[in-house]
């Protein structure tokens, strides 16, 4: 149903979706991102922010999640889990079949207006752009005062920044340049390579669900136990493949090693975000960790401003091999399907 590939004839295909990944990664690097208003990143927000609230209404029951006690299901947990879910399925519905849609009327287009406006319709689901500026506006911010550099952070990670040390806080940034790499990058490349437009955008969609939602039990005021957790693995199946190629891929830019690579990722309590972040904190030679939660590499170095401009460096090589990639496995899905 969702497969571009077949809209125009062999040649003509390949070109015109190899060509809007390139535009794409274009007009990030020149634009940047869209207006709020013209985003639909934000509009997925806008959604689950409008069904979370009532979920919201039906979740909380304060009795074990305010005592500390286990949380043992209930029926009503068992509604506010399947509640959460038809309301995640109908926004990836709805993504997947606008975005059909769109794809299917691009690529009736000659090969290089629907490139253009493939691409166009593809930068939002990017954010390489963004998430450099937003790295290294914290490193710019720490060279003020600590207390700048936290309060920069806090936009980038949504953990307790208020007690950090300065060390601390280039570590988060750090592991939040490693983790975004795959979700604003590699994760909507590789599924837009696998499935177009719909498969990037479905992707976008899971992983803003799970930002939103996806908290294990209260979060500012609200019970996420079980309303959080079909978001959460939606989330982590989509990133399953994507975040370990992301680890890849870096091993490749840099002289960190696939063995202590996949010991270090098992100690971070996400089946995913841990690979990109463990196979940083590697190829830096440094200690990456979320205070009481995990340490990756304890026995590195702390962080320096040097090693948030080589953590960059090896991004971009990331995302130029992968780009490579990209182009080449359309061409030959291409040759494959005609």
């Amino acid at each position: 149903m969702f497969d571009a590939l077949t809209l125009l004839p062999g040649q003509a295909s390949a070109q015109a979706l190899a060509a809007a990944l390139l535009v794409a990664l274009l007009i990030d690097h020149v634009l940047g991102e869209p207006p709020a208003r013209l985003h639909p990143v934000v509009w997925m927000g806008n959604y689950l922010s409008w069904a979370g609230r009532r979920v919201q209404r039906v979740a909380w029951q304060p009795s074990s999640m305010e005592t500390g006690a286990a949380a043992v299901p209930t029926p009503k947990d068992v509604k506010v889990f399947w509640l959460a879910a038809i309301y995640w399925m109908v926004g990836a519905v709805g993504c997947l079949l606008a975005l059909d849609a769109l794809q299917r009327l691009v690529m009736q287009l000659p090969a290089w207006l629907a490139a253009l406006l493939l691409g166009l319709l593809l930068k939002p689901l990017l954010a390489w752009t963004m998430l450099k500026s937003e790295v290294r506006a914290v490193d710019v911010a720490l060279g003020q005062s600590l207390e700048v550099g936290r309060e920069r952070l806090g936009w980038l990670v949504s953990r307790d920044v208020s007690a950090l040390s300065e060390a601390q806080v280039r570590e988060s940034a750090i592991e939040s340049l490693a983790e975004n790499l795959n979700d604003s990058v590699v994760a909507p490349i590789f599924w837009f390579v696998l499935l177009g437009l719909p498969g990037a955008a479905l992707y976008r969609f899971a992983n803003t669900a799970d930002a939103m939602w996806g908290y294990q039990g209260v979060y500012k005021g609200q019970n996420w136990q079980w309303a959080g957790k079909w978001a959460a693995r939606a989330d982590d199946v989509l990133s399953w493949l994507p975040a370990r190629l992301t680890a890849l891929l870096l091993v490749l830019v840099s002289s960190a090693r696939w063995l202590p690579v996949c010991r270090e990722a098992a100690k971070t309590p996400s089946p995913n975000s841990g690979w990109p972040m463990a196979t940083m904190a590697l190829a830096l030679d440094i200690r990456l960790g979320k205070p009481g939660v995990y340490v990756l590499n304890p026995a590195g170095r702390q962080p320096t401003g040097m090693d948030t401009a080589r953590a960059l460096m090896y991004a971009e090589k990331v995302i130029v091999i992968l780009t490579a990639m990209a182009l080449m496995a359309l061409v030959l899905r291409s040759v494959v399907v005609s």
